[in-house]
């Protein structure tokens, strides 16, 4: 793994890899107390123990079958309120690297996981550092299911599960890290138009009426937009309500 090339810029063009590992996002955010670590350092693993997912949640998967990892990215040209943009680059690298295996069926389910007919293929974790008004530093932790067959939950499934076969996992890396890297130099470009066009176009909801679950109550809903914010807004009975990450859920 850490002799592998990749055709890239600079993401992934340093890899640490670690045979087993709580957390690749702690790793990765122990590794920028040093000034001099690179942008673009990705740390990955075979077995991760403490996998940390969105609200929360633990990543659970098992050893040598997946994508686990972490790459550090130093977005200082991203204000802290527009830093919603960093997640739709990094969905959107995520989500056009399954498309070209799985097709159209691939979506965004906002904020950020990767859905493949509506069962989850992709969890992520940004965790930003911040000084004064900006994004100085981002740890973009990213798990893939590829491999794995079984899983806890029947809303989960993987690459393998989808296709029917196994995967070498190491040009899966390059190929995953470069359209990263893509979507991430348009960030650096500041087309955020752009950038919020091919979001809204792959995201699970957009203009569709779906159920939500706000609290103890559910709703047909139909998102209409993403603040900068992030936050998600959402037409209810004819009023456009927005709601932030953790005041609702997709009902699957």
């Amino acid at each position: 793994m850490q002799n592998l090339i990749i055709d890239t810029l600079f993401i992934g063009q340093k890899i640490i890899y670690l045979p087993t590992c709580q957390s690749t996002n702690t790793y990765a955010l122990d590794l920028l107390a040093d000034d001099s670590v690179l942008e673009g350092t990705t740390v990955i693993t075979s077995h991760q123990t403490a996998g940390r997912g969105q609200r929360g949640n633990t990543w659970e998967a098992e050893p040598d079958q997946n994508l686990t990892f972490s790459t550090i990215l130093m977005p200082n040209f991203l204000p802290i309120v527009e830093n919603f943009y960093l997640n739709m680059a990094v969905a959107l690298g995520i989500q056009q690297f399954l498309e070209n295996y799985l097709g159209s069926g691939v979506k965004i389910k906002w904020p950020n996981d990767i859905l493949y007919n509506r069962q989850k293929i992709c969890g992520v974790l940004i965790e930003n550092i911040i000084r004064k008004t900006i994004i100085e530093k981002s740890v973009v932790g990213i798990g893939v299911n590829i491999n794995q067959t079984r899983f806890g939950v029947d809303t989960a499934t993987s690459l393998k599960n989808i296709m029917g076969r196994d995967f070498h996992l190491e040009p899966l890396l390059a190929q995953l890290l470069k359209s990263l890297e893509e979507q991430y130099l348009i960030l650096r470009q500041k087309d955020h138009k752009q950038l919020k066009i091919n979001y809204l176009h792959k995201l699970i909801g957009y203009q569709e009426s779906l159920t939500y679950q706000v609290n103890d109550q559910y709703y047909e809903g139909k998102i209409m937009d993403i603040e900068t914010s992030g936050k998600l807004k959402l037409e209810i009975n004819n009023e456009i309500r927005s709601f932030d990450f953790k005041e609702i859920s997709f009902v699957y």
